[in-house]
């Protein structure tokens, strides 16, 4: 299976924050043993994910199972959880007792809820308890059930929004830009966004890299590209690139390539 092009989303029960941490979560969820048999049976398949720079929580409930995180590989065990920056394509070796759980972030949350810089971690594979109690993932491992695990950790991140400090000035920066490049139809370049938030880009592209560890044009490029992307896949007939700041179909195409890996006509194109 492979993200946006196939979805991956119907293995997976999903449940979006409460409302308190819907600023700083996108959703929580967790592999179905029902609905991934019904999608592979008892064969092994495998999930490939795009860039997203969405840090994100894996919590391993059930066995050992192969990553690649760009051109490394890894073998996740059993008793290990990781946290992933996802900010390069990920691809997940399924196999029939595999069991996640997972928390996606929105770019820089990490910092708000937990104080984590999510800029220093970027292609690595992060031990979680580095950033969670070991006693806590324990909980969350033994506990009875998918929204009880969820309960556990929303209860955790908002006692820690309550005391920790985080830079919230460089958060609130980068969120607003973000919004604005999504109201300008993905259109604007960094200069232009910069003037219309009254500030240099070079103070963007400084914030931008301590929130997200990357700048603001390569970050705004991956999801101007993903929602594009997406958009093709929905309705092929009724796409245009113009509408998403692409000069024509080739510079999409391309664009498209240089993001995925995947050639169009791979996917019916």
């Amino acid at each position: 299976m492979v993200e946006i092009f196939d979805n991956i989303r119907k293995i997976y029960q999903f449940s979006p924050p409460c409302e308190e941490l819907a600023s700083y979560i996108e959703f929580f969820s967790e592999s179905s043993p029902h609905a991934t048999h019904a999608f592979a049976g008892n064969d092994c398949f495998t999930v490939k994910m795009f860039a997203s720079l969405t840090p994100t929580f894996w919590i391993n409930l059930g066995t050992s199972y192969y990553l690649t995180l760009g051109n490394k590989h890894f073998l996740v065990p059993g008793n290990h959880d990781i946290l992933l920056t996802r900010d390069t394509i990920v691809e997940r070796y399924n196999q029939p007792a595999d069991h996640i759980f997972t928390v996606k972030f929105y770019p820089g949350a990490l910092e708000s809820v937990l104080g984590v810089d999510q800029s220093q971690m970027a292609g690595k594979l992060v031990p979680l308890q580095q950033v969670l109690p070991a006693s806590l993932i324990m909980r969350i491992k033994v506990a009875g059930g998918f929204y009880e695990r969820k309960k556990l950790l929303e209860d955790h991140f908002l006692d820690q929004l309550k005391t920790k400090r985080a830079r919230t000035h460089y958060i609130e920066l980068v969120t607003k830009t973000i919004a604005m490049y999504e109201g300008g139809s993905m259109k604007y370049n960094v200069d232009e966004l910069a003037e219309r938030l009254f500030m240099s880009s070079k103070t963007i592209n400084r914030y931008f890299n301590k929130v997200v560890g990357i700048t603001p044009k390569k970050y705004l490029s991956i999801m101007r590209c993903r929602t594009a992307l997406t958009a093709f896949v929905a309705n092929k007939q009724a796409f245009d690139p113009a509408v998403y700041g692409y000069h024509d179909m080739s510079h999409f195409y391309k664009e498209a390539i240089k993001f995925t890996g995947e050639r169009m006509i791979d996917h019916g194109r």
